[in-house]
């Protein structure tokens, strides 16, 4: 296999671990592989933010499979103070996914948000801009610094 096809496999990979809720780190990756300059900045850049937004996709996909349990005796958050929570949201809590590139708080906001029934095409489009413009940041930051 060419050596392109590695290179953009490992930085979309470790893009799209670093935003679930696993520990991991992908800003690393994109300014090592931006140092080296064997790929063009633009694709590094889409495949970086297509697997950090996938990443968060998966998150927001468990938090809505989280909505068939919550009928459960277990389920920590009852009925009724999920549907507030949810109404509250709703009203002001849809551009706290512009805080979805964060540490440590970007991935649970985006597991929430499919807790609390974000629609999926602006959850989509909310989370691909702040993760472009994470990694646009990085890039420039990188390639200043080389």
């Amino acid at each position: 296999m060419d050596a392109d096809f590695y290179v953009y496999s490992g930085l979309f990979l470790s893009a799209l671990v670093a935003a679930t809720l696993l520990p991991a780190q992908s800003e690393l990756v994109l300014a090592a592989l931006l140092s080296a300059g064997s790929q063009p900045v633009w694709m590094l850049i889409a495949v970086a933010t297509a697997g950090n937004t996938l990443g968060s996709v998966v998150n927001w996909a468990l938090g809505r499979y989280c909505n068939h349990l919550q009928d459960r005796k277990w389920f920590p958050i009852k009925g009724e103070v999920l549907q507030k929570a949810e109404r509250w949201y709703h009203k002001y809590g849809r551009w706290s996914l512009l805080l979805s590139w964060t540490p440590i708080i970007g991935d649970p906001l985006t597991l929430i948000a499919g807790v609390l029934r974000e629609p999926f095409p602006s959850f989509l489009i909310i989370v691909a801009f702040a993760k472009l413009a994470r990694y646009l940041f990085i890039a420039g930051i990188t390639l200043q610094l080389i």
